[in-house]
Parts: C-alpha cells; structure tokens; sequence
C-alpha cells in the first residue's frame, strides 16, 4: 500500500465510465457509433459497449426498463487512496459492497467497490481497467480522456448542499465556479465540482428557493470531449441528420471556454460533446461566479409551439412531483 492517501484525495480519481439501462439498445447503438462515433466494442442482445480510447469499456447500454444513466464508475489511481476514501465512506456509515467478478467483466475492470451515491445514483470505484491495444474503429478522430478521465456528469437536486459536501468530505472536490441564470421561470444555480485537472467532474443544478427537480433522470447530462473541432462539428451534423434532437446548439462556456452542443439520447437524458475545455492551473485558479451558462450560442432547437408547451408542462409537471418526493443522500 502507498503513501498518497497522505496528501489527500484530490487529483486521484476520475471518471471511468458510464452504464446506462434502455431497453432501446438498437437505437443506442446508432446513437453511439454513427451519431457520436464511437467505438463499437462488443454488443449482444443484452448489452452494448463502446471504447473511446485503450479502456475496453468506457460507455455501456445493458437491456432493462430504467431509461437512464444506472451507474457511473470512478476510477482511483493509487490503492492507498482507494482506502482512504473507503475509510471516509466507512467513518459517515456509507455501506460499501464489493462487486463480483462477472459484474466487474461488464464494466471493463478487474475489481470494484459500490456504493449509493447522491440521488440514489450507484457509484462504483476501481483502480485497475482492462485495456487493449487494438485499433479504434471510430468516426471521432479521438477522444480526451487521460488523467482526466472521460468526461463529467451534471445532475439536479433538491439536496446542493448535501451533493455538493458529499464529493468535497469524500473525494476533496474543489469548487471551480458558479454559474446562476434564470431559466423556465425560476433562478437555477450551478455549482462546478473538480476531481482533478478537469475543470469539473461534477456539476450540481438546483433551483432557487423553492427546491424542485424538473428532470426524470439520475443525470441531466454526461459530458465527453473530442480531441479535435472538425469531430465536434461533424458529429453535430451527423446527429442532426440522423434525427436526434438538438437539446442545445454548438455554443461556448464562460467558465471552462468548451465549446459544445447538447443532444438528447435514446433514453432522455442528455450528452454533450465538447472539444477545447481548459484544465485547472492549481496554483493561480480562482472561483468566480457567472450571471450566464453561455458566452454564445447554445441555443434550444426550434420547435413547434405545441412541441414547447408539451415540453413545459412536463418539466412543470416532474418539478411538483418532485417537490413532494423525500430526494436520498447519504450525507444526513
């Protein structure tokens, strides 16, 4: 066992992979390869999984009801951090099981530990992925993965506080920024999270004062970058062309300056693909708060305006649900 567990948490995890539940796994697999043109690792009647750089499985689509992101696996680069953060979860009372050897198979790691997160949402931990050297077979020239991991995930809560303590007592989480914009009638502040040099891992959403949750699933959006802009563009026109709906339109950050668009999956919730986000410099970095989530662009796709009032009152219709429904946290 090492030392590192002696300087903390911070810079030793990121994020290993996604796993969603669909029983749309056609539709995913068009979505994925010729949509976002990743890699088509392997596939069966019950299972999907994509690589995007030597990690064998980095985004898996498994058959079931939930239409939603099920699990997001992190991954802990020395051992001796792995225990501190496992004696962390241990001292709050966060029960930890280990995976098995056929679940860890499906995730493309050699051992894991799992935990209820935020939301309900399964995190599961690892240090070691399986890998494999053969060629990527991809329309995206690459992917910017590394000390950073894959990407982010951003989320709602009616518990920021809660989410926002649970990454920084656990993983030492540093806040990168804030963003507030009014948005569908009320305020919606934004709290960006960093694991590492990313400039945030996790995004934590919530509205003002009255605390609602507008989003049916775990994970508003995942986030993953392309190493090059001519693959962000040609994977803007090749969703669009292939029918999926634009959420938000290529457009630039004021915090991280990626440029991005959004587009909603097979299951509802969101990916954005992103290219050029900057990486935190630790000794001269400030957090600041911004009055916009956008310099430019990112703007909604045209649509009818029965589509729009359908789209209202749904997301009106989740937020009062949600209003009156107990949200979990393992932090008390």
């Amino acid at each position: 066992m090492d030392s590192s567990a002696a300087h903390g948490v911070f810079g030793q995890v990121s994020m290993g992979y996604v796993v969603v539940e669909s029983e749309r796994l056609g539709d995913w697999r068009r979505f994925l390869k010729q949509g976002l043109g990743l890699h088509l690792e392997s596939e069966s009647p019950s299972e999907l999984a994509f690589r995007i750089d030597a990690h064998c499985r980095r985004f898996v689509v498994k058959r079931g009801p939930a239409e939603d992101v099920v699990a997001v696996g992190w991954q802990v680069h020395r051992e001796g951090t792995l225990a501190e953060i496992l004696s962390r979860l241990q001292a709050r009372g966060i029960a930890v099981e280990d995976g098995d050897e056929a679940l860890a198979a499906t995730r493309g790691v050699r051992a894991l530990k799992r935990l209820k997160g935020p939301k309900g949402l399964t995190l599961e931990l690892f240090t070691d992925a399986l890998t494999s050297d053969a060629p990527l077979r991809m329309l995206s020239r690459g992917f910017v993965t590394g000390d950073g991991g894959m990407g982010h995930i951003a989320l709602t809560t009616r518990l920021p506080t809660k989410v926002c303590r649970f990454w920084q007592e656990i993983f030492d989480a540093r806040l990168s920024d804030r963003i507030s914009q009014p948005m569908s009638g009320t305020m919606l502040d934004v709290s960006f999270l960093r694991l590492n040099e990313r400039h945030h891992s996790v995004a934590v959403a919530a509205t003002r004062g009255l605390r609602v949750d507008p989003i049916r699933t775990q994970i508003q959006h995942v986030n993953m970058q392309v190493a090059d802009r001519a693959d962000l563009s040609a994977a803007y026109a090749r969703c669009r062309d292939l029918g999926y709906e634009i959420a938000h339109e290529i457009g630039q950050h004021p915090n991280d300056l990626e440029l991005s668009f959004y587009v909603t999956t097979p299951s509802g919730f969101e990916i954005e693909l992103g290219w050029d986000a900057l990486c935190v410099d630790e000794a001269a970095w400030t957090p600041a708060w911004y009055d916009a989530i956008s310099l430019w662009g990112h703007r909604p796709q045209k649509v009818s305006p029965l589509r729009q009032l359908l789209l209202n009152l749904g997301n009106a219709g989740r937020g009062l649900r949600h209003a009156f429904r107990p949200e979990y946290s393992p932090i008390p």
